[in-house]
């Protein structure tokens, strides 16, 4: 005998053995006793759960000679010919290939005549929502006044697509997924029946991976059981099967893009490629992985409903401390946005590393998340002790040269004294100005000081300088310095609170403006660093 499939193998026989659908089951079951059956059946919901297997049930139960308990008893000659598909009572149509017109009429013809073996003909429209409109149009007035001995049977995954006037006649059954306990469970007695021992949590991760479709928990089984041959299936040889990756590789990428060490990821996607796993699944289980932690960092006492042992909720827990919930949405929207362009593209590969790059360094990144995140990752650094950019980085030839020269390589090199700074100011300013400049200088701490966080540890990394105008102060940072994108992204609003400040404790008025290294050399300007005046052995 040719070898069949295990959910064709195991579709269930009565009402007992349908697994997940209890309300449903139920509900029909009682019709059937209690002689309330309805004309027409609309079964909705996702794949393999059950729509057919029950509608084929159903049709089963309600031309049985001897039903128990609403349920068919599988002896009588009507039983027998509809598990031989061999009735004539019960007809099953593809919607598919069936929707024209002339399909439905024939239906229309062969409705008039009485039923051979049981009280009812039966038709089963799988996928009714492929039926084109005129068809629907056509079935309209069969479907509202069929003979007493018909019954209809609709199913469909896109319930949105039956017209208002069909749905309005039928009887509506909306299938749910069947739970993660309620495959595994059923997956266990298949395998003691099949007598082919396996990991109960090989078959979870198999009950995980078909989202709430028996039917494709099953097509995944016989594939893993077919690869394994006579062995025990065990959780590495499904994940091998399925081109799906362990938990702990997740654990581990995640804890380097933490630690935005960008070469180890790469080397973990590389390794996944050599093993051949499917990137998209390996994509979608790493969202998934995601989520989780967000859940449980966000959602107290919702570990029982993750699914997860014991050990995979600690690691969680303590990666949960180590990442805040608007980086892990960050990455979330990064990996989808990934997922939805990856499923399609022809280099996959190349795609997959640019996104987790992304999540290594947010600075390639503008959108207000990204830049969020720059500013966490900077105040990290500097609670942890991480000292700022330091001020010599910035060449002094740009800042504060005493000659009226563009500064040049070799002039940036060196380094001017306070006093030298001190002369060109004096120089350049009439006494007054200077001064003004100089009470700046001088309680330039003390103003760093009344400003909150982050503005504090940005202008500690900043250097004060100024050129021609002496109303008009240059913060000038290192190039491609957050600090510089701070005050930039609200520089009316953080430089008017500077400005607010200075004026309160010196009486000067003075304007604050962001430059970076790089432009102070492009405006060829001179600018005198009033940080190097800055000390106290001149004021004091």
């Amino acid at each position: 005998m040719a070898y069949m499939a295990l959910y064709r193998k195991w579709r269930p026989n009565d009402f007992d053995e349908v697994k997940g659908q209890d309300v449903i089951v139920q509900t029909l079951r009682n019709q059937i006793i209690y002689n309330r059956i309805g004309h027409a059946y609309l079964f909705c919901g996702t794949r393999g759960t059950g729509k057919t297997s029950i509608a084929k049930l159903f049709a089963k139960a309600v031309n049985c000679q001897n039903p128990v308990n609403g349920n068919p008893c599988n002896e009588c000659p009507s039983c027998r010919s509809i598990n031989q598909q061999s009735s004539l009572d019960v007809m099953e149509i593809d919607a598919a290939s069936n929707n024209g017109v002339d399909h439905i009429r024939e239906i229309r013809e062969q409705v008039q005549y009485a039923p051979i073996e049981g009280r009812y003909k039966v038709y089963i429209i799988d996928e009714v929502h492929m039926l084109s409109s005129g068809a629907f149009n056509a079935l309209l007035k069969t479907l509202e006044e069929p003979p007493s001995y018909v019954i209809f049977i609709l199913a469909t995954t896109e319930k949105h697509k039956i017209p208002v006037t069909i749905l309005s006649r039928c009887q509506k059954y909306d299938f749910k997924r069947i739970s993660l306990d309620t495959i595994t469970d059923h997956l266990v007695q298949l395998m003691e029946k099949e007598g082919i021992p396996a990991e109960e949590k090989a078959l979870r991760y198999i009950a995980r991976a078909a989202d709430g479709s028996m039917r494709d928990a099953l097509s995944l089984l016989d594939q893993c059981i077919a690869f394994y041959l006579n062995q025990t299936l065990t959780y590495d040889n499904v994940l091998e099967v399925l081109g799906t990756v362990d938990t702990s590789v997740f654990s581990s990428l995640l804890r380097h893009i933490l630690h935005q060490d960008t070469g180890a990821v790469l080397e973990i996607i590389d390794q996944i490629i050599i093993e051949g796993r499917e990137l998209s699944q390996f994509l979608a289980d790493f969202l998934w992985y995601l989520r989780n932690l967000l859940i449980l960092k966000d959602q107290q006492g919702m570990e029982d409903s993750l699914d997860l042992s014991s050990e995979s909720i600690a690691i969680l827990k303590e990666e949960s401390e180590m990442i805040d919930s608007n980086t892990l949405l960050r990455f979330i929207r990064i990996l989808s946005d990934l997922s939805n362009q990856i499923r399609n593209a022809t280099q996959k590969r190349v795609l997959l590393e640019v996104g987790f790059i992304k999540l290594c360094t947010p600075q390639m990144e503008t959108d207000t998340e990204s830049l969020l995140e720059r500013l966490r990752q900077l105040e990290k650094q500097m609670a942890e002790g991480f000292p700022a950019a330091a001020a010599s980085n910035i060449p002094s030839g740009s800042v504060g040269l005493p000659t009226g020269a563009v500064a040049s390589p070799a002039a940036a090199r060196r380094e001017i004294s306070p006093e030298e700074a001190l002369q060109t100011l004096e120089e350049r300013f009439s006494p007054a100005e200077a001064e003004d400049l100089k009470k700046i200088a001088a309680n330039w701490k003390n103003i760093i000081s009344q400003t909150g966080m982050p503005m504090q540890k940005f202008l500690q990394s900043a250097r004060i300088a100024v050129s021609e105008d002496s109303s008009v102060i240059k913060l000038i940072f290192e190039n491609n310095d957050i600090g510089r994108s701070y005050f930039e992204r609200d520089h009316q609003h953080n430089l008017g609170i500077l400005s607010e400040i200075v004026a309160g404790q010196t009486g000067k008025s003075v304007k604050f403006e962001c430059l970076s290294q790089e432009q102070t050399i492009k405006t060829q300007s001179n600018y005198i660093d009033l940080s190097k005046i800055h000390l106290p052995v001149i004021f004091e």
